[in-house]
């Protein structure tokens, strides 16, 4: 083979090869003045060398990230209220209500620029949806039984943080608007990564829909043995969400706290965990079930499950936010090889107590120990939705009768939050209180493991007067 024939040859090799892959063919030669053979072979090597160079520079367009989020962990019904109705067992939601939206948001750590498509079918007839980004809404037209994918559009991401998608219903001739499996993401970003739930190992769309739970551990003095844990919370005023559970005392085999069980109940709950460890109470030995001694004036005392088993005791009282209330417990070693667990409750400016119940745990021989608070979500159908709250004012007491301050707090977050299926959680201390917030889809991400240091309040230090009359019980 001649040169000019070995230079067509690799020539035509190259444009054979990248015109199926969608780039046009290009003429390889063309009259030039010269040795014509050489002059060939230098233009057909020029245009090998900018062909392939192009061709990786577009393919790296081609060959973007792409994820797939799943609608059953992710998805909520925000409209016209949180609500479970239109979760199917197949994993897609499908609704046929004009009102309904429901929404996915999705973290990226960085701006990005992204293509948008959903899984979906219509199951019957034809359909249209509205699905809105930041200020950007697409219509899509949704057809036919069968799942498949069907383009949303382009949307550009600004900063880092969550970002939210809202689907709503336009059009429809068949029940529904639209099944939808999952939100298809893609981008050619440079390193972007994607947080959200991306599979149901360990029943994680239900704990995903839930919420992260955050826990503030507290610093105590070390050597001395404890009796009796204080804390103060406020919840702000519109941080009080159905599902939501303040807890204020929490000990090493109970807790104590306030609840928003309802649009119209709210608890203050109090549980001590059987030594048995079981989810369902029927198993405990009668050697091992926690006895309730005492309760106060309505309050309902039972047995708990699924979480661990013991006794509960709640109490249906109608507490506020943006009030201050306090709670107060007691841990008690009997001698006997028991301990006794026994929590107060109260309005703080109505200088308030109320007993809510007395339990003993057999098998049990301990002091006051792993002080600590938490904030979480139980309500998957409400865990869109963000609520914070201010531990204020936190003491324990020691069997001396001498109360110690906690100012330092060290903070943690569940596997939600540390699976990095759900960022919106945090902690922190400013101005005498200690904070938790979770849920809500805010864009800062507290770190696990921080230490916080909340300002000593000078005349804080609890005045129990059913303390000091009986001295430390």
């Amino acid at each position: 083979m001649v040169r000019g024939d070995a230079a067509r040859a690799v020539c035509m090799t190259v444009c054979l090869y990248l015109w199926p892959a969608g780039f046009p063919p290009v003429p390889c030669f063309t009259p030039l003045d010269g040795d014509p053979e050489m002059k060939s072979l230098t233009q057909s090597l020029f245009i090998v060398v900018a062909l392939m160079a192009n061709g990786l520079a577009l393919n790296n367009g081609l060959h973007a990230a792409e994820w797939s989020i799943p609608m059953a962990g992710n998805a909520f019904r925000t409209a016209p209220g949180p609500g479970g109705g239109g979760f199917q067992r197949d994993g897609t939601i499908a609704w046929g209500d004009p009102k309904t939206v429901f929404t996915v948001y999705f973290h990226v750590d960085r701006p990005a620029e992204l293509e948008l498509s959903i899984n979906s079918a219509a199951k019957a007839g034809r359909s249209t949806l509205a699905t809105t980004v930041g200020e950007k809404t697409f219509s899509t037209v949704i057809e036919g039984a069968a799942l498949a994918d069907r383009k949303i559009g382009h949307a550009s991401v600004a900063k880092a943080g969550y970002v939210r998608v809202d689907f709503k219903g336009g059009s429809r001739t068949g029940d529904v608007y639209a099944a939808i499996r999952s939100l298809r993401v893609s981008s050619d970003t440079d390193g972007l990564a994607v947080d959200y739930v991306k599979t149901n190992k360990g029943n994680m769309f239900y704990w995903g829909r839930r919420g992260p739970s955050v826990h503030l551990r507290y610093e105590v003095p070390r050597g001395r043995k404890l009796r009796y844990a204080y804390t103060e919370i406020t919840v702000p005023k519109g941080q009080d969400p159905i599902g939501s559970f303040f807890m204020a005392n929490g000990f090493g085999e109970g807790y104590f706290g306030f609840q928003v069980n309802g649009p119209s109940e709210r608890r203050i709950l109090f549980s001590v965990w059987s030594p048995f460890k079981t989810n369902n109470p029927r198993d405990i030995p009668k050697d091992q079930r926690i006895t309730a001694l005492a309760s106060g004036t309505k309050v309902h005392v039972g047995k708990f499950g699924n979480e661990g088993s013991g006794g509960q005791s709640y109490l249906v009282y109608p507490w506020k936010a943006g009030k201050c209330y306090r709670f107060l417990t007691e841990v008690k070693p009997d001698g006997k090889g028991n301990t006794t667990y026994t929590s107060w409750f109260g309005d703080k400016a109505a200088d308030e107590w109320r007993l809510i119940a007395s339990f003993r745990r057999p098998k049990t021989n301990t002091n006051l120990r792993g002080f600590h608070s938490f904030l979480e979500s139980f309500s998957p159908v409400h865990g869109y939705i963000g609520r914070r709250a201010l531990y204020g004012n936190v003491w324990v007491r020691d069997v001396d009768g001498q109360w110690h301050e906690c100012t330092r707090a060290r903070f943690s977050v569940d596997p939600t939050g540390g699976g990095r299926h759900r960022l919106d959680f945090a902690g922190g201390a400013k101005e005498g209180a200690f904070y938790l917030r979770n849920c809500g889809f805010f864009n800062e991400t507290g770190r696990p493991g921080a230490t916080f240091k909340r300002a000593s309040i000078a005349d804080g230090q609890p005045t129990i007067k059913f303390l000091e009359t009986a001295g430390s019980r």
